[in-house]
């Protein structure tokens, strides 16, 4: 598979289990997944284990229907790029929310080693 292969199978499974058998298939064991500052979840974690515990652990408990859809892709040698919006309801407040956000993925023989997001993290904790 391509690199931006790869990472849009992370995001466009038919269901979100398949996108995490996708996502953990594919990362180094060290990978390095930062969330940005200011986002509810931000920091940076090593290994799959601690992205799962940290992240989407959080996300599936304090969401409803969260996620990515991916608008568009720029792939380039060893980097893909990934653009467009997340949306979802926060099931304490529930509160709608839909925020504008780019990842860089990093790979290297196949696999990813980093993860980097931006986005717009008002929007997210506006609706928390």
């Amino acid at each position: 598979m391509t690199n931006l292969e790869i990472v849009s199978s992370t995001y466009e499974g038919a269901t979100a289990e398949e996108n995490g058998k996708n996502l953990a298939k594919y990362v180094a064991a060290d990978i390095s997944w930062t969330e940005a500052r200011g986002f509810p979840y931000a920091g940076t974690y090593i290994g799959f284990s601690a992205i799962a515990e940290n992240v989407f652990s959080r996300l599936g408990s304090e969401w409803i229907n969260y996620k990515f859809t991916p608008e568009d892709y720029i792939a380039a040698d060893d980097k893909v790029a990934a653009y467009g919006t997340y949306t979802g309801t926060n099931k304490k407040s529930r509160k709608y929310f839909e925020a504008r956000v780019a990842h860089i993925w990093k790979l290297k023989d196949g696999k990813i080693i980093s993860f980097e997001q931006f986005v717009d993290s008002q929007t997210v904790i506006n609706a928390m």
